[in-house]
């Protein structure tokens, strides 16, 4: 079993940042690939990005490419999603997911494990 806690939501004028984190309870974190969903209203939840246990690999969504960075640090059971140049359309509540595979993992339905979301709301 793996619980999921998301932090860093927030409302941010367009142009500026935010960092997501997802702290994971258990001591095999570590073998966990992990990924970032958003939902907006009357819209299906859409990968954001995704990364492997490892952190070597690493997945985006093309709306965010060059935008958004993954990253994960296994000592501390962490994900993380650095957000930045946010657009309006960037708003939605975003979801940490965790399944236990060493590749990166881009389908929502294949993710065993889901934090509760943390509302990101971008200003124009």
């Amino acid at each position: 079993q793996v619980q999921l806690v998301e932090s860093g939501g927030g409302l941010v004028q367009a142009g500026g940042s935010l960092r997501l984190s997802c702290a994971a309870s258990g001591r095999t974190f570590g073998r966990y690939a992990m990924g970032w969903f958003r939902q907006a209203p009357g819209k299906e939840r859409e990968l954001v990005a995704a990364i492997s246990w490892s952190g070597s690999t690493t997945s985006y969504a093309d709306a965010v490419k060059g935008r958004f960075t993954i990253s994960r640090d296994n000592a501390k059971n962490t994900v993380y999603l650095q957000m930045n140049s946010l657009k309006p359309e960037d708003t939605a509540v975003y979801y940490c997911a965790a399944q236990r595979r060493a590749s990166v993992v881009v389908n929502a339905y294949e993710y065993d494990y889901w934090g509760q979301g943390t509302q990101v709301t971008v200003s124009s």
